[in-house]
């Protein structure tokens, strides 16, 4: 009998359980936490490596930039590392693997596009002087220091041989990058010749080939009496040109030149590029021209190659 009630009493027990049970709503499951997709990145020890890598010390100031994913090889981090010392700078990118910890430094290609493409793009001509015929198929960009032997050395090779061996496919265009804490009357010379640029572009190169010739002479002193004798009887006025050279009026047009200089990681001169071909230090006649004759000869070959990835309607006007 004792037993009887018991069961009763349990079952009465399990069935109020039960209805509170339906009327209670049931607890939603905690989510499990996110596993992080953070992964560890350290600029202090990307920076220490990097100092002892180039033998950089605490006078340099070192900047690590902080990553992005990279679109030329997905997977990586690209972190930009910037050093500079007074008015010397360098940078150099790096990519990093997802963990952290390995680092490679170099140049990732992409074979649907041009090896120099990058450089290209960075390359504007439109407002700097040139010689050679516009739609030439090899374009010369030359970054140049009035100051610079090496330059003043280029200066002469081009000017000698460029127009007379490749009159109808070559044009060059110069670049002023005057290296400013080691040439001092360079930036004035840069400013002195855009002054001239503006009046008169084909006295251009006049200037240009003077003032490369009497380099040996010119101080930072005289460069001003030495450029206004230069100019007389020459094609100028010279009320305007003493005004455009006093008054450094044409100070930004070097200055960015300087800084397109600088985007391409540019820290000497010459440097030329030879359809964005990059070629540092002077380059003898020979060694150019084969460089010249090589890329006629690709744009023979690859007549399509400036304009990829391209579709148009079959018209006659399309050439």
């Amino acid at each position: 009998m004792r037993h009887q009630k018991l069961l009763a009493v349990a079952m009465v027990w399990l069935g109020v359980s039960a209805a509170v049970a339906q009327q209670t709503p049931a607890r939603p499951k905690a989510a499990p936490p996110k596993a992080s997709t953070a992964t560890p990145f350290d600029k202090a020890a990307l920076e220490d490596y990097v100092r002892h890598l180039f033998v950089w010390g605490s006078q340099i100031q070192v900047t690590v930039h902080d990553p992005k994913p990279s679109e030329e090889l997905p997977g990586f981090r690209e972190v930009v590392v910037s050093a500079r010392a007074g008015q010397a700078s360098q940078e150099d990118t790096f990519y990093v693997s997802q963990d952290g910890r390995r680092i490679f430094r170099g140049t990732v290609y992409d074979l649907s596009k041009s090896p120099f493409a990058a450089d290209a793009a960075k390359l504007k001509t439109e407002q700097d002087a040139s010689f050679g015929p516009p739609n030439a198929p090899v374009e010369l960009v030359v970054f140049s220091d009035f100051q610079c032997g090496y330059c003043k050395e280029e200066a002469t090779i081009l000017r000698k041989n460029v127009a007379s061996t490749f009159p109808d496919t070559v044009r060059v265009t110069f670049k002023d990058f005057p290296l400013e804490p080691i040439h001092p009357w360079a930036k004035p010379a840069s400013i002195a010749g855009r002054c001239v640029l503006r009046q008169k572009a084909n006295l251009f190169w006049e200037y240009h080939d003077w003032i490369f010739e009497n380099q040996g002479v010119i101080t930072t002193e005289n460069l001003k009496d030495k450029f206004f004798e230069w100019s007389k009887g020459k094609a100028l006025e010279p009320i305007q040109l003493a005004a455009c050279y006093d008054n450094k009026a044409t100070e930004t047009e070097v200055a960015r030149n300087q800084a397109e200089g600088r985007a391409l990681a540019i820290n000497s001169t010459p440097t030329m590029f030879v359809n964005a071909r990059r070629l540092v230090g002077g380059v003898p006649w020979q060694q150019l021209k084969a460089i010249i004759d090589h890329e006629i000869e690709y744009k023979k070959a690859h007549p399509s190659a400036d304009k990829c990835c391209e579709v148009t309607l079959p018209t006659p006007l399309n050439k």
